[in-house]
């Protein structure tokens, strides 16, 4: 197997030298120039195929402004309501999905996963913001569940953008 370093899209069409726009359908294609491999962008109507002895090729769409993910809210806040989450044993579930999501965003670090032995299982996660070692026991809920806390939390920690 043999491994390229292919660049970024160039944003441009190769053949008309046209800008593609956000949202843009195009195809990019990866030809070896001499011993390099050179990726070019073809807008969909400049694009003929792939060439004789192409690499590969694909078909993507230029990302647009508004395909980013949410904005969440800042670190301090999405752990002030998770340390408050644990005085309601009601909202386990959530503080469980909420250590995963900071964990994800490295606003926590898993330090370490009990399954074993006689308690409920744990994670035990920290926060070198605060440097505090929080326990969070690991709960499983249903799909239906799962849906009500993305929304939850969603709602909750999505800034307005």
């Amino acid at each position: 197997m043999m491994d390229f370093d292919v660049q970024r899209c160039t944003r441009r069409c190769a053949a008309t030298d046209r800008e593609l726009s956000p949202g843009e359908t195009f195809y990019s294609v990866l030809v070896r120039d001499g011993a390099e491999v050179v990726r070019q962008d073809y807008s969909v109507e400049a694009w003929q195929g792939a060439p004789e002895g192409a690499v590969g090729w694909w078909k993507s769409e230029l990302p647009s402004g508004k395909s980013r993910g949410p904005d969440w809210a800042p670190s301090d806040v999405m752990l002030d309501y998770f340390e408050s989450l644990a005085e309601d044993p009601t909202k386990e579930d959530v503080r469980y999905v909420m250590a995963l999501l900071m964990i994800r965003r490295k606003i926590l670090r898993l330090e370490d996963a009990s399954g074993e032995g006689e308690g409920p299982e744990m994670l035990v996660v920290f926060s070198a913001k605060r440097e505090t070692q929080y326990e969070v026991p690991v709960a499983n809920p249903g799909a239906a569940r799962i849906a009500e806390i993305q929304i939850e939390i969603a709602q909750l920690l999505e800034s307005a953008a």
